[in-house]
């Protein structure tokens, strides 16, 4: 399968229900102690082809059977009026965003970064199909789309990765449509 790019978001009453089963299980998993906050990558600055580059502030790791259909998905938005002292509260805030999405069916990990110098948040993301990947990414826009600045929620799948290969073979990645070559990919860890 080749990279996927961003597609529509679901139609509200969809995403709704995505995220509707999507706290339901996050409370099975956080019931059975499935949930883990690694801090091996915390710190962790990755450089991006654009000449930004983020920190790692947070990992999200669900305790779950064997990765089949491995995929890594990046998510980049930036928040709307939030500036100064608010990125810090909102780093600080956004793990109570986390049963928005460790349920959806096919969660692995998420790395959460900080604002690059021109305020995007990222996520770098392993899932266990890219399909699955993709219906959480459609479903993720509606809830982004109350917070970000219009038209800066983007993201893409790269199926047959997992996270770690990703952020060891960055280069060779390709680029997502619509910006300059390269411009989203970080090169390296």
């Amino acid at each position: 399968m080749d990279i996927v790019y961003e597609r529509p978001p679901l139609p509200y009453p969809a995403a709704l229900r995505a995220l509707a089963s999507c706290c339901a299980r996050t409370t099975r998993l956080l019931r059975q102690h499935r949930l883990r906050l690694p801090a091996r990558r915390v710190g962790t600055q990755l450089h991006f082809a654009d000449g930004t580059s983020a920190r790692v502030y947070r990992e999200t790791v669900a305790d779950r059977g064997a990765t089949l259909d491995p995929c890594v998905l990046v998510v980049e938005f930036r928040l709307r009026a939030v500036r100064g002292r608010g990125h810090a509260a909102f780093r600080w805030e956004s793990l109570l965003n986390t049963p928005l999405f460790v349920g959806f069916p096919g969660f692995v990990s998420k790395l959460w970064l900080a604002n690059d110098e021109r305020g995007r948040y990222r996520g770098v993301y392993e899932w266990d199909g890219p399909q699955r990947a993709d219906h959480y990414a459609r479903a993720l826009w509606r809830v982004l789309a109350l917070v970000s600045v219009h038209g800066s929620i983007h993201y893409m799948i790269l199926p047959g990765l997992r996270r770690a290969e990703f952020l060891a073979q960055l280069d060779g990645m390709g680029q997502p449509s619509g910006l300059a070559p390269r411009q989203r990919r970080p090169v390296a860890p």
